[in-house]
């Protein structure tokens, strides 16, 4: 699903995006539910980036990844924990890109999330290059998402991936 976005594009540059998990919801500009092998999820658009929200028997879990005034934790390379009964893994990447790569690279990537069943985007008034996406599926007992921040004004695409997985238990030696 593609959407243009009724509000002031928020973020500022890929360094102003923090990560956070558990924060409670936050008011979403566009929002799509999913049910992915009996893990309910909701994709959440924000004035200033993503949110996810996944309830499955085992807990939920919120990933939100925004510009957030007072935020103290910058967005990580990499992040493993456990949440639960889950396994949580988190990883992004800033792409920086020419204008011609920018625009390119912006296009397929809306197509891409546009025409997916578990997509949603959002552009933001004023330049078809800044956008949210965000891409959602269910590979191998895993809840999977994927999400691209745009920053046109600085040739910068924040990439993430993120996964949570129920924790197989240990086997014990006797």
């Amino acid at each position: 699903m593609l959407t243009t976005l009724n509000t002031a594009y928020s973020d500022t540059s890929a360094a102003d995006l923090a990560w956070t998990l558990g924060r409670e919801p936050l008011p979403a500009l566009a929002t799509l539910d999913l049910e992915l092998a009996g893990a309910t999820l909701q994709l959440r658009l924000l004035g200033a980036s993503h949110q996810v929200l996944l309830q499955e028997e085992h807990g939920s879990c919120s990933e939100t990844v925004a510009c957030i005034p007072g935020s103290s934790t910058p967005l990580p390379l990499g992040v493993a924990k456990r949440v639960g009964d889950w396994e949580y893994e988190f990883a992004a990447r800033v792409e920086h890109l020419t204008d011609s790569q920018f625009g390119a690279r912006a296009q397929e990537l809306l197509a891409l999330v546009a025409d997916h069943p578990n997509g949603l985007a959002g552009v933001f008034p004023g330049s078809p290059h800044a956008f949210t996406a965000m891409l959602a599926q269910y590979h191998e007992g895993q809840v999977q998402w994927r999400t691209w921040h745009a920053y046109p004004q600085d040739g910068q695409l924040v990439a993430t991936r993120s996964r949570v997985g129920v924790r197989a238990p240990v086997a014990v030696a006797l």
